[in-house]
C-alpha cells in the first residue's frame, strides 16, 4: 500500500512538474526594445546574442549563451566566449552558422542593429540597442527584461540592487571634488563627450559636474584640440582610449595627452586623470557589469566619499 502511494505521489509530482514546465514554455513576455514593444514566447533555451552589452547583462544573470560574436573585447567575458559558438562579427553575423544552430531567440543591438531584418528571417529577434540620454534607465530596463525573458527575475533584482549600491558609492565619491571633462583618444586624435552623449551618464547619473556645457552629443564625440583642454582647465580628466578598447596598437591615451598644454590643467598638475578600462565602457557600454566596473574605476580614482 505504501509503495503504491509512493508511486502515485511520484506520478503526480511528475505531472505537476511537467505542467509547470509546460506553463513556463508557454509564457509570453512583452518587453520594450529599441524598435518598440516585442513579445517573446516561451523561455528560450538557446540564445544567440550579437550585442556585447546584452552578452554582458545576460551573463550577469547566469544565462548560458549558444552563440556570440567572435570577439567580445572585454576580459570578464572570456569564459562566455570559450563556451559559446562563434557566429561572426558584430557588424557581419554568420547567418548560416546562426541558422544551423536553430536558436529560440536572437538578441541584436548596437553595432549589430542594422542586421535586425535578416536575423528576423532566421528566428525571433529583438533589438536591445541602448542609446540616448537615459542610458542608465535603459540599461536597467534591459536587465529587467532579460530577467523576465529567461525566467530569472529574482537574479535581475539582486543584480540591480548591487548596481544601485555601487552607484550610490560613486555618487558620494565625486561629491564636492570639482568638475570633469570626458575625453576619448584615438591615436593622436581627441574628442570630448558631454552629458547627452553615450558616456554622459557619468555626469547625469553619477552626478559628476560637467566642466564644459553644451558639448555636441555626436556618436564619435566632438573633435577638440589640446588648446580646448587647456582653456577648459578641468579639475578632473576622465579618459577613454578607443585604440586600446578595440585592440589596436596605436598611440596610447597617456602618450597623446602628455604635452605642455594639457600639463597646464588642474587635472594634470594634481594627478587627477582617470583612465577608464576602455573596452568596458566603449565596447560593452550599457551592459550591467560594464557599468559597475566603470563605477569601480571612478570610485578608485576619486577616493572615498565624504
Amino acid at each position: 500500500m505504501r509503495m503504491r502511494n509512493k508511486r502515485l505521489f511520484m506520478t503526480l509530482a511528475a505531472l505537476v512538474t511537467a505542467g509547470a514546465v509546460s506553463s513556463l514554455a508557454a509564457q509570453e513576455v512583452i518587453v520594450p526594445t529599441y524598435r518598440g514593444d516585442a513579445t517573446v514566447v516561451g523561455i528560450p533555451s538557446k540564445i544567440v546574442a550579437l550585442d556585447i552589452a546584452a552578452v554582458d547583462t545576460l551573463d550577469a544573470l547566469g544565462v548560458e549563451l549558444g552563440g556570440v560574436p567572435d570577439k567580445l573585447y572585454v576580459d570578464y567575458l572570456e569564459d562566455v566566449a570559450a563556451k559559446a559558438q562563434s557566429v561572426g562579427t558584430l557588424f557581419e553575423p554568420n547567418f548560416e552558422a546562426i541558422a544551423l544552430m536553430g536558436p529560440d531567440l536572437i538578441v541584436a543591438g548596437g553595432r549589430s542593429s542594422d542586421q535586425y531584418e535578416p536575423l528576423l528571417d532566421i528566428a525571433p529577434t529583438i533589438d536591445m540597442t541602448i542609446w540616448g540620454d537615459d542610458h542608465v534607465a535603459q540599461s536597467l530596463q534591459r536587465l529587467k527584461s532579460f530577467g523576465e525573458i529567461t525566467g530569472k527575475t529574482a537574479e535581475a533584482a539582486a543584480v540591480k540592487a548591487a548596481f544601485d549600491a555601487k552607484l550610490a558609492t560613486a555618487q558620494a565619491a565625486v561629491t564636492g571634488k570639482g568638475s570633469a571633462l570626458i575625453v576619448l583618444t584615438n591615436g593622436p586624435k581627441i574628442s570630448v563627450y558631454g552629458e547627452g552623449s553615450r558616456f554622459g551618464w557619468l555626469h547625469s547619473a553619477v552626478g559628476l559636474p560637467e566642466n564644459v556645457q553644451n558639448v555636441d552629443a555626436q556618436t564619435h564625440g566632438e573633435a577638440i584640440s589640446f588648446e580646448f583642454i587647456a582653456e577648459a582647465n578641468p579639475d578632473w580628466l576622465i579618459v577613454i582610449d578607443r585604440a586600446a578598447a578595440i585592440g589596436q596598437d596605436n598611440q596610447s591615451a597617456k602618450a597623446t595627452l602628455d604635452n605642455a598644454l594639457v600639463a597646464q590643467t588642474t587635472a594634470w598638475s594634481k594627478g587627477q586623470v582617470i583612465y577608464l578600462k576602455s573596452a568596458n565602457v566603449y565596447v560593452a557600454g550599457g551592459g550591467i557589469q560594464s557599468m559597475m566596473y566603470t563605477l569601480d574605476d571612478l570610485i578608485a580614482g576619486f577616493g572615498p566619499g565624504a
